[in-house]
């Protein structure tokens, strides 16, 4: 099974992602792990500035780097860079708590929402 694009499945089609899907990928996979990372630090946003209206999270990984070479997000159509997260994918995966037995929840209910960590 390849799993479902995770523009129809997740965000919609305002969001420019490549495409890929979450089905059969571990949380060390920055697809999966960091999607749901940039969810949470979205929410955040959100309950930090109640007035925003809409946050895009931008985060990108390149193969043997633990950082991501690009974190930021667009805040009412305004850039600002995030800090103070770790977004490495054993930071991702312990804030989240992704060793936990929780993706055939996922796969069920959806990825967002479903009252997840990542909200």
């Amino acid at each position: 099974m390849t799993g479902r694009k995770l523009a129809v499945d997740n965000y919609g089609p305002r969001v420019p992602i490549g495409g890929g899907a979450f089905s059969g990928k571990d949380a060390t996979k920055v697809d999966r792990s960091a999607a749901y990372m940039a969810r949470r630090i979205a929410v955040d946003i959100l309950e930090q500035r109640p007035e925003a209206n809409e946050v895009f999270v931008q985060l990108a990984y390149a193969i043997g780097y633990d950082q991501p070479l690009q974190a930021s997000a667009l805040v009412d159509g305004k850039h600002e860079f995030i800090t103070g997260y770790d977004l490495s994918p054993k930071g991702i995966i312990d804030f989240l708590k992704l060793r936990m037995p929780i993706f055939s929840e996922t796969a069920a209910f959806g990825h967002m929402g479903n009252n997840f960590k990542w909200k």
